[in-house]
């Protein structure tokens, strides 16, 4: 009886902690091997070299990011809003948000990735263009909303600065919610 392979998708996973800790150049072979306590030789079995590891671990981060998450989404029984909040928290878990914010940083170096990235971001700005125009119908309110609520997840990773008024972080998170899903701007009986 031969040796058990190290199965692909490990690989993959071990793969996209590498990516999401050091970025691309942490994915090298050797490094994924020791980690994996295995010899590299069994990568080959699977990939025909790095390149085509790197393009596994896309494709794996964008069925999780868009595919898993609007599946999940769309089987949900909650209202529109808990829709919502479930692709936010599903898009940017855990396990997914550090690969996500290597994507993007390796993005900024490689254009192949810069479309792959743009393609998800799309599919994720048109799952809010989507939700939010269940309760708005102003095509420029919906975008803003998107937009600003797209940004706002992005970018609470990269904003350091102190938080600066008396109530919670959680408080003032579903406070900016409120204003970007509440009533639209056009509707007159607020």
């Amino acid at each position: 009886m031969g040796a058990t392979r190290t199965p692909s998708d490990r690989w993959i996973e071990e793969g996209l902690r590498a990516l999401a800790s050091g970025g691309p150049d942490a994915v090298r072979i050797e490094a994924l091997a020791k980690t994996l306590g295995v010899t590299k030789g069994g990568f080959y079995g699977y990939f025909t070299d790095r390149n085509a590891l790197l393009e596994a671990m896309l494709d794996t981060w964008e069925r999780r990011s868009v595919d898993d998450v609007l599946d999940r989404v769309r089987h949900d029984d909650g209202d529109v809003r808990r829709k919502m909040q479930l692709a936010g928290a599903l898009t940017f878990s855990a396990d997914l948000l550090p690969i996500d914010l290597a994507i993007r940083d390796w993005a900024r170096r490689d254009e192949n990735v810069a479309a792959r990235l743009r393609r998800v971001d799309n599919e994720r700005m048109q799952l809010l263009r989507d939700m939010i125009g269940t309760f708005c119908t102003d095509p420029v309110d919906i975008e803003a909303r998107s937009l600003l609520a797209f940004c706002a997840r992005i970018g609470e990773h990269f904003l350091v600065a102190d938080h600066g008024v008396g109530a919670a972080r959680d408080e003032v998170w579903a406070h900016a919610a409120a204003i970007i899903f509440g009533q639209p701007s056009g509707d007159s009986d607020r």
